[in-house]
């Protein structure tokens, strides 16, 4: 009874002094709308980064170590089809598609529009593994264009409104520069990629498209890198580990001059640096709570003065060290609950509208509102001690004395 009592007229002190009282709080709500909007922005990057690679997880490249070629790269270290070959026979289960890293860039003309086409080459059936991109029109490359060396493309729907006017361009050619050589290249696809977070951050004039991958590298050529889609039932760590070893053996290499890339381990680097600087940036929006508790004790300070007679009539009358003491801590306690709960509601907003602009989804960590609401409690208090305790000790006969 006793404590709601204490609420009620912790509530009125701050009604009858409502600026000094929001004033008071806004260095709470500046701390806590602060941590919050960039703990949802680091929580909502992390999800938009994770549904980027949702697909690619079998994904991984396999790589020469640059740090162990003091004396250069030597034609053997290379990669070469018998040893892709070699590769697939060894494990039949786990290697779904593999391809040799391949492709050019190269400046095309089509009537009087001029643009650029930057070709990778892929293996047959590409696009049963890219799960970004979709064909919407006509075929992917097949084994037929790859063991016959065909001069086809498939490109996306961007370049195709943007050279053709419309978007099934399938037949039609594109002249390009390969291997140095002039090559029409007959659209035999168009695909479609799916909306990317990424995508807004490529403000390049250049257009992606797929070839057959042996015609962007000379039948004797080796490669640095391979692609490769491993089985996604099983650990890509492991699977990646074993490709590394046996092409390590069969090209009697020494261990550790080839390496892998999965793309596991590509979002979890991502995901740690987001949360680096999630927590950086956080530590430092959160001095401003800090200042704001400072604000709260100064301001209870003043409230102790200013009532000094209350407190004095209120121990006349009876009340205990502790019933003053408690008074002022919920008071304290209060204006920072109350600051911490329009800095939530204020910091939810700002991620939200933030991540619209940006067309992501907004993710808001329940745990996250939790702590800082507590928190912003425990500022309260800890910061409400010094003048609760003034006020508790104060002499009652001297109190109503105070003028």
């Amino acid at each position: 009874m006793l404590l709601i009592e204490n609420i009620k007229l912790a509530l009125s002190a701050i009604r009858v002094n409502k600026m000094r009282s929001f004033l008071t709080m806004l260095g709470i709500i500046i701390g806590i709308s602060s941590v919050i909007a960039i703990t949802s922005i680091g929580d909502s990057a992390k999800g938009a980064v994770s549904k980027e690679f949702e697909g690619y997880s079998a994904n991984m490249y396999i790589m020469i170590n640059w740090e162990m070629a003091d004396d250069g790269i030597e034609n053997n270290d290379l990669f070469y089809k018998e040893d892709l070959d070699a590769l697939k026979e060894r494990f039949p289960d786990q290697i779904k598609y593999v391809v040799p890293s391949s492709g050019s860039s190269s400046d095309t003309k089509i009537g009087r529009l001029k643009g650029k086409f930057d070709m990778t080459g892929v293996d047959a059936n590409y696009f049963n593994y890219d799960v970004k991109n979709k064909i919407i029109y006509g075929r992917t490359i097949n084994k037929s264009d790859v063991e016959g060396k065909k001069d086809v493309v498939v490109i996306d729907d961007k370049a195709a409104k943007f050279f053709f006017n419309k978007e099934d361009v399938v037949g039609k050619t594109i002249p390009v520069t390969l291997l140095g050589d002039n090559v029409d290249l007959t659209i035999v696809g168009v695909y479609k990629q799916e909306k990317s977070v990424f995508a807004g951050l490529d403000h390049s004039t250049s257009y992606t498209c797929y070839v057959p991958y042996t015609i962007a590298m000379y039948s004797d050529e080796g490669t640095q890198y391979i692609n490769i889609y491993a089985n996604e039932k099983m650990d890509q760590t492991k699977q990646a580990e074993s490709f590394v070893e046996y092409l390590t053996k069969i090209k009697n290499e020494p261990k550790g001059f080839y390496r892998y890339e999965t793309a596991e381990s590509q979002l979890g680097m991502i995901n740690n640096v987001l949360g680096i600087l999630s927590i950086a940036i956080g530590a430092i929006a959160a001095i401003s709570l800090l200042v704001g508790g400072i604000g709260i004790m100064n301001i209870m300070l003043v409230s102790v003065t200013e009532r000094t007679r209350e407190i004095g009539i209120r121990k006349s009358l009876g009340a205990q060290t502790n019933d003053i003491l408690t008074q002022f801590l919920i008071e304290a306690m209060i204006l920072s609950v109350i600051g911490g709960m329009i800095g939530t509601g204020i910091g939810i907003g700002i991620a939200a509208i933030g991540m619209t602009i940006a067309g992501v989804g907004v993710v808001i960590n329940p745990m996250a509102i939790l702590v800082a609401v507590t928190f912003s409690a425990v500022v309260g208090i800890f910061f409400g001690i010094f003048p609760a305790r003034k006020a508790a000790k104060l002499d009652p006969i001297e109190a109503l004395r105070y003028e």
